[in-house]
């Protein structure tokens, strides 16, 4: 028992991701090359010059954007080449596609992914992790979830982190080009966090990749495209953020949040037991790290508030939703990264206390309907 009580409070930093939490990175300068385009609508690993000799400039680049830059520019001579040969087979593409999520139920990144393959209808099985061995993952070298396997005909593609997996399969659907070079187009690369561990991030993680047809077809304009970047990014970077120190606020909720995730969760007997009340009490002290680090208020519920509200004010309201007359990515991540609350006290008060419970319920009536 003593043994198992270790095994779960060394593993209180990785259980913060399943209710938020998510470290913050501190990129090498050259490596931030990659990530320029994200949210700014100046396209896949666009890189910023600021004077200097010329072959520091070119350095830089080659170290933190050439790969991704590299794939960018494969994958669009390769949409050229695919252009003519699209057909009406296109639209089976969800068929020819054999998903498996490997997730955390209560983590929101993974919900995040359940979100998006619910709306777009696509099938897939799943399988429960056990968050202190994980011997389900462990084919991965990889260690964190959510991780997808796609197999299509032969081919078995693993595609790892959450926003990544949205968008290659989002490429995917619209364009209808093979998985396998799609993930392609989404290069792993090495970051540090702030406590120097290195760990592993992707090149154009919020970029879907189609030619100007296809995303004119999908956005309508580059405003739009550049608003569902920039509001992926904020639910990634802030609001997933807000999630442990809300749901762990006090002992009885982090509790109640514990109660949660073991009935939810794929624990043994003693390990859920332990769960409950020692990881209650590790996440209980964790959320007060957490609090500090992303310097909220004293009141937790005030940041989750004004969030919520933040997200409202720029869906406006004018329709129904930030994509217009359906759910766009923004719109389902934010969804899923909110829905992980669900059944706790801090989902009760931001439906009461803030102005986004029609949106979220336009959104879950909206996959709902998907479903049927």
């Amino acid at each position: 028992m003593a043994h198992a009580a270790r095994v779960l409070w060394s593993r209180g930093r990785a259980l913060a991701w399943r209710l938020g939490g998510r470290p913050s990175l501190r990129l090498p300068e050259q490596s931030r090359a990659g990530f320029t385009g994200a949210a700014g609508g100046l396209g896949p690993t666009a890189t910023t010059r600021k004077g200097g000799p010329r072959l520091l400039g070119a350095a830089a680049l080659a170290l933190g954007g050439a790969l991704g830059l590299y794939h960018t520019v494969r994958w669009h001579l390769r949409a050229q080449d695919l252009r003519a040969e699209r057909t009406a087979a296109q639209l089976a593409l969800p068929s020819r596609l054999q998903l498996t999520l490997y997730q955390y139920k209560t983590c929101p990144f993974c919900s995040k992914v359940r979100a998006f393959l619910d709306f777009h209808a696509l099938p897939y099985q799943v399988v429960e992790v056990n968050p202190v061995r994980r011997a389900e993952i462990k084919f991965s070298s990889y260690r964190k979830v959510p991780i997808l396997l796609a197999q299509e005909g032969d081919s078995l593609q693993q595609l790892n982190d959450s926003s990544v997996i949205i968008s290659a399969l989002k490429t995917y659907l619209v364009s209808g080009q093979p998985l396998e070079d799609i993930i392609t187009y989404y290069p792993p690369m090495k970051a540090v966090n702030k406590q120097g561990k290195e760990v592993t991030e992707f090149c154009n993680k919020y970029w879907v990749m189609l030619d100007e047809k296809e995303a004119q077809r999908m956005y309508g304009g580059k405003e739009a495209r550049t608003e569902e970047m920039k509001w992926r990014q904020w639910a990634d970077d802030w609001l997933v953020h807000l999630i442990s120190p809300n749901v762990y606020r006090t002992p009885a909720e982090a509790l109640a949040s514990f109660d949660y995730i073991v009935k939810e969760g794929n624990f043994g007997t003693v390990e859920g037991a332990m769960a409950k009340y020692v990881g209650a009490a590790a996440m209980y002290l964790i959320s007060k790290r957490l609090k500090s680090r992303h310097h909220l208020q004293d009141d937790v519920r005030e940041d989750l508030y004004e969030a919520a509200n933040k997200w409202v004010a720029a869906v406006g309201k004018d329709r129904p939703f930030m994509g217009g007359q359906k759910p766009n990515l923004a719109d389902l991540a934010v969804y899923g990264v909110l829905r992980v609350m669900e059944g706790l006290e801090a989902f009760e008060d931001l439906m009461r206390h803030t102005h986004i419970q029609p949106w979220y319920q336009r959104v879950e009536k909206a996959i709902a309907e998907a479903l049927q």
